[in-house]
């Protein structure tokens, strides 16, 4: 009998896990809110539905009768899972459990609990809240962010010295883009920023790759570009690594993958998040694999219907590297030279837009207009190559 699995989500990022997922032999069921949704054509079945809906979701996981759920790359439906999970008594993480994944303020109390270093953070129920915290609790420069959101989405650097009315507006940029309507003023890490890709089995935290990240830096700090393994030094890998294990266990999570996010300032691993899913960005699904030999897809896969995951590598790694394109600002006119992205080192690459799309300014990773990912013998190559072929493409827009 082929093992029934149930993807929540079937966007561009969930396509290579839904593809995987066939070829390990799973009959593959995908859910996603938009009847066109992408990784619909690469299902066995494809269900348009309301994937935030847990009574919704659960009646067709049942329905299908689903020997295992699992929401890559994404964190809107991750209650969802946790709920199906528990109702059906599936591999994975709880309800509660997803909850507390996906809420900052709930993951910075589990982190202070354990005792796993995180920055300073405080939950605000209002502009006039945050603004007095900020003036009083903080020394220096701090963060504001939604409680509840990812991909960049809603995050400002704030400085002192401020005026109230910016810092009014940051703020409520920040809580329209939160999921549950609250804001986190937190303390600013200045520092390099990581992500540690994890799979949790038998309550063993299996540290598969670090990944250095590159960003817009303040004030939204949308990411760029990603490259696997970490050029950084031994010390500062495991410091990292140590850092992202602590998030692991602090939030109780076992029987999934991880994408843990880490910045390091003057010596120190700070904590900026634990989420008990594959991580975006191509990262988990395609750049781990590409740099650590490892199948993170299948394993994670594996974790979801309960069964043991591979760990080992199963072909020889590599560096690798994805970086994005950012055009200026405009109503795109052309593209070219886009041939470049036929190099024999380029693993994949895509264009988002099309001539007479508005590109806008870098605010969240959803104002991207492309990517490229290369391999090459280490990271230092991967990032050189990657980069400039970045530089090669050429967008050209007109002001609006």
């Amino acid at each position: 009998m082929r093992k029934r699995l149930l993807v929540l989500a079937a966007g561009i990022l969930q396509i290579p896990i839904i593809k995987r997922a066939k070829e390990m032999g799973c009959y593959v069921i995908a859910a996603d809110g938009d009847p066109n949704a992408m990784g619909f054509a690469y299902a066995d079945k494809a269900i348009c539905a309301n994937i935030v809906s847990e009574d919704d979701m659960l009646k067709i996981a049942i329905d299908e009768n689903v020997d295992g759920v699992i929401h890559p790359c994404s964190e809107v439906s991750m209650a969802v899972m946790g709920r199906i999970n528990e109702e059906m008594g599936l591999s994975g993480i709880t309800r509660e459990q997803a909850i507390n994944a996906t809420n900052k303020h709930l993951m910075r109390q589990a982190f202070e609990a354990y005792g796993a270093p995180s920055p300073v953070s405080i939950l605000t129920d209002s502009a006039e809240h945050a603004w007095n915290v900020f003036d009083t609790a903080f020394s220096g420069n701090a963060i504001l962010k939604p409680s509840r959101n990812s991909g960049s989405r809603g995050i400002a650097k704030i400085h002192k010295g401020i005026p109230k009315e910016e810092f009014v507006h940051l703020y409520d940029i920040a809580l329209n883009e939160s999921r549950d309507k609250s804001v986190l003023i937190e303390q600013f890490v200045e520092g390099p920023e990581f992500s540690v890709e994890i799979i949790v089995w038998d309550n063993k935290v299996n540290v598969l790759a670090v990944t250095d990240k590159k960003t817009t830096g303040a004030p939204h700090f949308v990411e760029l570009g990603h490259n696997q393994p970490s050029r950084f030094s031994n010390e500062v890998v495991a410091l990292v690594s140590d850092a992202a294990v602590a998030g692991v266990k602090a939030l109780g999570l076992n029987a999934c993958a991880c994408h843990a996010e880490v910045k390091v300032q003057d010596g120190k691993a700070y904590l900026m998040e634990v989420g008990a899913r594959m991580g975006g960005d191509f990262i988990s699904t395609v750049l781990t694999r590409l740099s650590s030999g490892i199948d993170m897809i299948a394993a994670a896969v594996n974790c979801a219907l309960g069964l043991e995951p591979n760990l080992l590598p199963t072909e020889q790694g590599s560096g690798v590297c994805i970086r994005y394109f950012t055009p200026k600002p405009g109503v795109l006119d052309d593209v070219k030279n886009v041939n470049a992205l036929k190099h024999p080192s380029v693993f994949d690459s895509a264009i988002y837009c099309k001539v007479g799309d508005v590109v806008h300014d870098v605010t969240s990773s959803h104002c991207r207009c492309g990517h490229v990912i290369v391999t090459a013998d280490n990271a230092d190559a991967a990032v050189e190559l990657a980069e400039g072929l970045i530089s090669s493409v050429e967008f050209e827009t007109k002001q609006i």
